[in-house]
């Protein structure tokens, strides 16, 4: 389990750098073309907006693999260690839920709605843009899994103030 988190964590940390980095090139591009050439590239502001996208999303499943999703601790921190677990569990139950309900299910009805649209500088079908949802949303499904085990096995709960 330890070695599917780190897999996933590395190749999420990989992608979103090389994200990151296109959008920069792709913005300097913008830039320059608008103002040293007069004649502005549509295509790259078009791609360094679903690019923004793509890392948001990616980025949130991060964020979910380390238990770092927003949360109101001083409540939870006042009980006794088997609520805390219980209450640990059910916030991940909640986010696999939404991960399943809205991003998966929801983004591949939207994905497969939107595949008959072209952009209007790519050329390019955009459910192909928003096939990022369901992929982040399988991703996070997997993440509450894993963050589950951990709870359960006495991990989870002290592994996120450890790294903080």
């Amino acid at each position: 389990m330890k070695t599917l988190r780190n897999v996933l964590t590395k190749l999420l940390n990989v992608l979103a750098g090389v994200s990151f980095i296109a959008m920069v090139v792709l913005t300097c591009w913008q830039v320059f073309t608008r103002y040293v050439l007069k004649n502005p590239s549509s295509w790259s502001e078009e791609l360094v907006s679903y690019l923004f996208a793509w890392a948001s999303l990616l980025g949130a499943s991060l964020v979910t693999g380390e238990r770092g999703h927003m949360n109101i601790p001083i409540l939870v921190e006042k009980m006794k260690p088997g609520m805390q677990k219980a209450l640990g569990i059910f916030g991940e139950l909640i986010a696999f839920a939404f991960s399943l309900i809205i991003l998966v299910y929801g983004g591949v009805q939207i994905s497969q709605l939107a595949m008959g649209q072209m952009t209007s500088s790519l050329g390019v079908a955009v459910g192909v843009f928003y096939v990022v949802m369901p992929l982040c949303g399988v991703l996070n499904m997997i993440y509450t899994v894993l963050n589950i085990a951990d709870i359960c096995k006495g991990t989870g709960l002290d592994a996120k103030k450890e790294g903080a």
